[in-house]
């Protein structure tokens, strides 16, 4: 059984990742944690062997917390600027995922973390074949099709004119109101958007340190 630690400020969203681990055949939930101080005394107590963990953390980016894990680790955030994912990469994680995603993508993501393990599991010297295979254990579901995006829903379309309609940048806050749906749920569809270039984040910080994202329309 792989044991698995999931990391996210957003303890609804820490709760929905934690059922779609749960529900992979062969994976274990082991704790949950909001912020990286909480997430690097879990690790420690638990021993995991995988860490989900989210970027935008209170306390520190989890790209930050990296170095002090003693789990592999797959990134699983809405940060995605190239040079967050570079630094995440080359900082050791093993894979990144981004927001929003679906309980499929998840699942193949870790589908091919357990085969990657496998591959590696015994205490051996491996040839260069033995190693690519592993790689491609590892990444080799990311080569499937496009699946259908958020905001080709009608809820995506939604947050699409709200932001389009806005008198200027709107928080997913501010937009889960006015919408009638969750933050967590506005946060997927708005993360969709910036993705593709539609809206635009721009990231302000608060007394207590944590980023809080404004988006405004960007066209497309």
């Amino acid at each position: 059984m792989i044991r698995v630690l999931v990391v996210d400020d957003d303890y609804r969203v820490a709760e929905l990742h934690a059922r779609y681990v749960t529900a992979t055949d062969g994976f274990q939930v082991v704790g949950t944690a909001g912020s990286a101080a909480r997430a690097l005394e879990l690790d420690r107590e638990l021993a995991p062997d995988l860490v989900l963990l989210d970027q935008y953390l209170p306390d520190r980016l989890g790209s930050e917390l990296l170095p002090e894990l003693g789990a592999d680790v797959l990134m699983v955030t809405a940060a995605a600027d190239a040079g967050q994912v570079r630094a995440a990469l080359g900082g050791g994680a093993v894979g990144y995922l981004i927001k929003p995603f679906d309980a499929a993508a998840l699942t193949d993501r870790l589908a091919g973390y357990a085969r990657f393990r496998l591959q590696l599991g015994a205490d051996r010297t491996l040839d260069q074949e033995q190693v690519d295979r592993a790689l491609r254990a590892l990444h080799g579901t990311d080569r499937g099709g496009r699946p259908r995006r958020p905001r080709e829903t009608p809820t995506g379309e939604r947050v699409a004119e709200a932001v389009r309609g806005a008198a200027g940048p709107v928080t997913a806050s501010q937009l889960a109101t006015v919408l009638g749906v969750s933050r967590p749920t506005a946060q997927r569809y708005l993360a969709d958007l910036a993705a593709d270039g539609t809206v635009r984040v721009e990231l302000r910080y608060g007394a207590a340190g944590r980023p809080e994202h404004l988006y405004s329309w960007n066209g497309g």
